[in-house]
């Protein structure tokens, strides 16, 4: 009797998991540090990993990752968070005005970019762009691609901000991320103090 308890309450734990609306979305805003770690704390979001994504090079690593940007590959349960929704935190934790890179990072590889997976990914990220634009009242740079290939980032990279705290908040302060975030974006900035 014991055995099919335990067997029920396997099956029963697998069940809910697959029960999950699993989806995924594609972003890149600046170093993948701090988007991983800003999305971690969405309620809904399930994993983050950290990547290059939008250049041709295969395999690419952080050494060698050419015209890919960093960027993080993120798992959310649709259920619990929409796309939509992820959009706009993504929209405040970044500088959408900045095609240059973000904040103290510099170059193409820091460019803000949503990756879409999906034409209502595109279609959505089209529309909060549009949204984001009235509501600056300045062009925006981030762009909108199609999604690729993902390369994952080495081991060291994933999870940096847990692994290392110290350095990860001395290298986000310094970078002046979460100043630029409040002032651009105000009281709408989710996570601009909390670091």
């Amino acid at each position: 009797m014991r055995i099919l308890i335990v067997l029920w309450a396997l099956l029963a734990g697998a069940t809910a998991a697959n029960a999950q609306n699993l989806q995924t979305a594609i972003f890149a805003g600046g170093c993948f540090w701090c988007v991983e770690s800003d999305f971690d704390r969405v309620e809904g979001v399930v994993d983050t990993t950290s990547g290059y994504t939008g250049g041709t090079l295969q395999n690419a690593t952080y050494r060698n990752h050419g015209q890919h940007r960093e960027a993080v590959r993120i798992t959310f349960d649709a259920d619990k968070v929409s796309y939509e929704q992820l959009l706009y935190i993504y929209w405040r934790t970044t500088d959408p005005t900045d095609g240059g890179g973000q904040f103290c990072d510099r170059g193409h590889s820091y460019t803000p970019a949503i990756y879409a997976l999906t034409e209502e990914q595109a279609a959505a990220a089209r529309a909060s762009k549009a949204e984001v634009q009235r509501r600056l009242g300045v062009p925006i740079a981030t762009v909108i691609r199609p999604a690729g290939d993902f390369w994952e980032a080495e081991t060291y990279h994933q999870n940096y901000y847990r692994k290392n705290p110290g350095r990860y908040h001395y290298y986000r302060t310094g970078c002046g991320r979460d100043a630029s975030v409040a002032e651009l974006w105000g009281d709408e900035a989710p996570f601009a103090n909390d670091h």
